[in-house]
C-alpha cells in the first residue's frame, strides 16, 4: 500500500469517474486503474461498486478512504514540516529586547527584518537583562537583543553595533553651547541615573570611568522619565544616541550634544541559546541586523 494508491482512491471516490480521476493524479486512466487494484488486492476487499454509472465507494470503501484522507493530511503536513526546515526563515521566534533599546531600535528594525525575511515571524517582548537572561536559559525567549558584555558560556553572542551616548541636558544651561560636553562637567552638573537594577545605569556609568559616582539625589525608572526631568531642568543625563534621535515634548527644550574626547559608548548584540534548532535563523537575522543599521549608531570593528 503506497501514498499515491491512497491519492487514487480519494480521487476516485471524489469525482466518480476513473478519466477524470486520472487527470487529477495527473497519471493516465490505466495506471489509477492499476494501482486501486493492487490496493483492493493488498487489502483484499473492494473498494469501488463499479457497476453504476457513477463510482461508488462500497461501505468499507467509504470507510478506508476516510481514513486514507487523514493519512494523506498528515504526509502533507510532514512534508510541510520538512519544508520550513529547508526555508531557515520560515519560522516565528520568541524576542525579548531590553526597555531601554526596545521603543528606539526596534521601528528601524523590524522594517528591515519585514522587508528582507517577510515569512519570519518576531514575538516581542520587552524584559531587563537579568531576566531576559533567565527567560533565556528557561527556554521562554529562543534569543535576546542586550547590551554587551554577556558572560555566559552556553549563549551563542553576537555584537550588532556600538551606540554612543550622548549628553542630554536643558536647552537653558551653560552646558549647551558647548559643541561636545566633557564627562567631569556632566557629571559636576548633576548626573540624572536610571534606578538600581536598569543595566543601562551601570553601562553608562562603566563607559563614561564615572563607577564610583553615587552622589545623584534623583533616579529615574525609564529613558522618557529621564527626559522629562532633564528638560524640567533638575539636571542632566546620559542618553544613548539611539533614544536621543527620538525626544518627546517636555517642559523645557532637551540639548543633546557628543560627549569630548574618546566616545563612551554600549555594544548591542543578540543572543541565543547554543545547539538551539533555530540557529541557522538567528545566525541570518543578527547578520541582517549588522548590515543594516540606524543613523546614530556605529558598526562593529571586525
Amino acid at each position: 500500500m503506497t501514498l499515491q494508491e491512497l491519492r487514487y482512491a480519494v480521487a476516485l471516490a471524489d469525482l466518480g469517474h476513473f478519466g477524470q480521476a486520472a487527470e487529477a493524479c495527473f497519471v493516465s486512466q490505466s495506471t489509477l486503474s492499476t494501482g486501486l487494484k493492487k490496493l483492493e488486492e493488498f487489502l483484499g476487499i473492494t473498494l469501488f461498486d463499479r457497476s453504476l454509472k457513477r463510482v461508488t465507494p462500497t461501505p468499507i470503501g467509504r470507510e478506508i478512504i476516510e481514513s486514507a484522507r487523514l493519512i494523506l493530511q498528515e504526509a502533507e503536513r510532514i512534508r510541510e514540516l520538512a519544508r520550513l526546515s529547508q526555508d531557515p526563515m520560515d519560522r516565528t521566534l520568541q524576542l525579548g529586547v531590553i526597555p531601554t533599546l526596545g521603543p528606539y531600535y526596534l521601528p528601524h528594525a523590524l522594517t528591515i527584518v519585514h522587508r528582507l525575511h517577510p515569512k519570519l515571524r518576531l514575538l516581542l517582548r520587552e524584559v531587563l537583562t537579568p531576566h531576559l537572561l533567565a527567560d533565556l536559559a528557561e527556554g521562554k525567549l529562543d534569543a535576546g537583543l542586550l547590551a554587551l558584555p554577556v558572560e555566559d558560556a552556553s549563549l551563542e553572542v553576537v555584537p550588532l553595533f556600538v551606540e554612543p551616548f550622548l549628553a542630554a541636558v536643558p536647552a537653558e544651561h551653560p552646558l549647551a553651547r558647548r559643541k561636545a560636553i566633557e564627562v567631569e562637567a556632566l557629571a559636576a552638573a548633576g548626573l540624572l541615573l536610571l534606578e538600581e537594577g536598569h543595566c543601562l545605569r551601570d553601562q553608562a556609568l562603566e563607559a563614561c570611568h564615572l563607577e564610583g559616582l553615587r552622589n545623584e539625589e534623583v533616579r529615574a525608572t525609564s529613558l522618557e522619565t529621564l527626559r522629562q526631568m532633564v528638560g524640567m531642568g533638575l539636571g542632566v543625563t546620559l542618553m544613548p544616541a539611539l533614544a536621543g534621535g527620538s525626544p518627546k515634548p517636555t517642559r523645557r527644550q532637551v540639548v543633546l550634544r557628543p560627549l569630548a574626547g574618546a566616545g563612551a559608548a554600549r555594544t548591542i548584540g543578540l543572543v541565543w541559546r547554543r545547539r538551539l534548532p533555530a540557529a541557522q535563523t538567528l545566525t541570518q537575522l543578527a547578520r541582517t541586523l549588522a548590515d543594516y543599521l540606524p543613523e546614530g549608531v556605529l558598526p562593529v570593528e571586525s
